[in-house]
């Protein structure tokens, strides 16, 4: 079992809710909010930060797709600890089944190993004859579909997170953190593992602590579009709020005002 987060804050959730399809995956139907606070954990037995399932393209018990993707979510089980990350497909034709997993840059290959197998169990339980699905915990991503989705940015399946408490001086705030959040990006999309992390001063002994992530499928082109783009909506998901969050099935960035990351 993973240590208990030190980052137990309340915080908010917006998210988009997506409609997915064999031709275009996890494309976004309707935005809405919900109206509740919650406290972030990363001990793995608690739920994720969120999930989506396929809401068009389902399979059967004795579907050749639901033993394809139980072979890729053993793969992926695999593949991912050692870097990371972990990419593949299992099957031919309508059984082929594409999927990813990709852990924070900053997680050991125990906890990625850990985080990945339990995404893995509970996403079968959520979306279970669901032929796409993705879910997120603090230390990993996991997707899959029915659809090649390798390459391509995945900018409509997303959600915000942003903490409950305000600074003091929202302008001058915003502005540092989206400064440090673009030279994070800078920095990501040209890293072999597209991640990058770094702080900066907020004064009175202050810092603010960022970090951003790709999923390595992407091209580090692609990752700065991403990342660009998530960026941007610092605005509308976190103005002058402590910490927040911008989370897509192809990027992430997240900032705080004490320190998130392992050593």
């Amino acid at each position: 079992m993973l240590p208990l987060s030190k980052d137990r804050k309340p915080y908010q959730l917006l998210h988009t809710l997506p409609n997915m399809s064999s031709s275009k995956t996890f494309m976004t139907s309707s935005l809405y909010v919900l109206t509740f606070a919650f406290l972030l954990q990363t001990v793995f037995g608690a739920d994720p930060l969120f999930h989506f399932c396929s809401s068009s393209e389902n399979f059967t018990t004795n579907s050749p797709y639901k033993t394809n993707l139980n072979k890729l979510l053993g793969d992926l089980y695999f593949k991912a600890p050692p870097t990371g990350f972990g990419v593949g497909s299992v099957g031919q034709y309508q059984y082929k089944a594409n999927g990813l997993a990709l852990c924070r840059g900053d997680v050991s290959n125990t906890d990625c190993k850990s985080c990945v197998t339990e995404a893995g169990s509970e996403i079968r339980k959520r979306c279970p004859y669901n032929k796409g699905a993705i879910i997120w915990y603090d230390y990993c991503l996991l997707k899959y579909s029915n659809a090649n989705f390798f390459g391509k940015i995945d900018n409509q399946n997303r959600f915000y997170m942003w903490n409950l408490n305000k600074v003091s001086d929202p302008e001058s705030f915003n502005q540092k953190t989206k400064k440090l959040l673009s030279q994070l990006s800078e920095k990501a999309y040209v890293t072999p593992k597209l991640y990058a992390t770094g702080e900066s001063e907020l004064g009175d002994f202050k810092k603010l602590y960022g970090l951003v992530q790709c999923t390595r499928d992407l091209s580090s082109t692609d990752c700065k579009k991403c990342l660009d783009s998530a960026i941007s909506e610092l605005p509308s998901c976190c103005d002058g709020k402590e910490g927040g969050r911008v989370v897509s099935g192809s990027c992430n960035f997240r900032y705080e005002i004490y320190p998130f990351v392992n050593a």
